[in-house]
């Protein structure tokens, strides 16, 4: 079913006149998001832990560097999103959208991980949605605008059919700093929702013939999701016809769970 799955062109939404930093954009979801964004209008920061993925795909969207910038983004430093502030207000004078993007997976079996690796899944997936969320949120509030949208998954709502318990725990906490951020803006004009997608095909590169075609029998919908699906949802929520989405989280699953 997936060949015969094309999907519109981008920039379905306007961002003309923001400015939207994107975590984890040096590829697949990231990067989908930031195209979405760039083609809307948006002044797009490029970030990832990569410097040079993230300056490819910052290049391809504007070589000039006038609609487009690069930046390195750790998502377990507070300092790094800082920095990532500070660049996008020297270059643009605010931060208008905010796109928590970037995670991590392990398959670890369960007896065999171990406090640090249970640390660092944590600080990727959920504590670096606080410290972009408690940053950001400040910042426009003070500006009476924003729009924070947290990628999260489907294993954060069922725990995971596949996924580790990390993993899982990281997302669904993820998905609990979102309805707390939300509600503590709400009236602000900052807005704070997520996304929680199940199969998406960027996972097919690490998957055999087998597996894929096992998932895909699993989705009611039949196959996996495009990074471009994903983008367009988060574009209606980082939008300004988004602004009646607070603390909600969008199931993105094909049918895999259905509340």
């Amino acid at each position: 079913m997936t060949d015969t799955f094309t999907l519109p062109a981008n920039g379905s939404f306007s961002f003309a006149g923001r400015n939207a930093l994107i975590t984890g954009a040096g590829a697949g979801v990231g990067e989908a998001v930031a195209r979405e964004i760039h083609a809307g209008g948006g002044h797009v920061a490029v970030s990832d832990v990569n410097l040079e993925a993230a300056q490819a795909v910052a290049h391809s969207l504007d070589p000039s560097g006038a609609t487009a910038i690069a930046l390195t983004l750790d998502v377990r430093s507070k300092q790094d999103f800082i920095a990532a502030r500070d660049a996008i207000v020297a270059q643009w004078g605010r931060v208008d959208i905010v796109v928590n993007n970037a995670g991590h997976a392990k398959r670890t079996p369960t007896q065999d991980i171990t406090p640090e690796e249970f640390d660092e899944i944590v600080q990727i997936n959920m504590r670096s949605v606080f410290l972009s969320c408690q940053l950001f949120s400040e910042h426009m509030r003070e500006h009476g605008y924003g729009r924070i949208v947290n990628i999260t998954s489907l294993a954060g709502q069922n725990g995971g059919t596949v996924a580790s318990p990390h993993y899982a725990a990281s997302k669904a906490g993820a998905i609990m700093l979102t309805k707390y951020f939300a509600r503590y803006l709400a009236g602000s004009g900052v807005t704070v929702n997520a996304i929680a997608p199940g199969p998406i095909d960027t996972a097919k590169a690490r998957l055999s013939a087998e597996q894929i075609a096992r998932v895909e029998g699993e989705v009611p919908i039949g196959r996996f999701m495009a990074v471009g699906e994903i983008a367009a949802a988060t574009a209606l929520l980082a939008s300004d016809r988004g602004g009646f989405f607070v603390g909600a989280t969008l199931d993105m699953n094909g049918g895999l769970y259905l509340r």
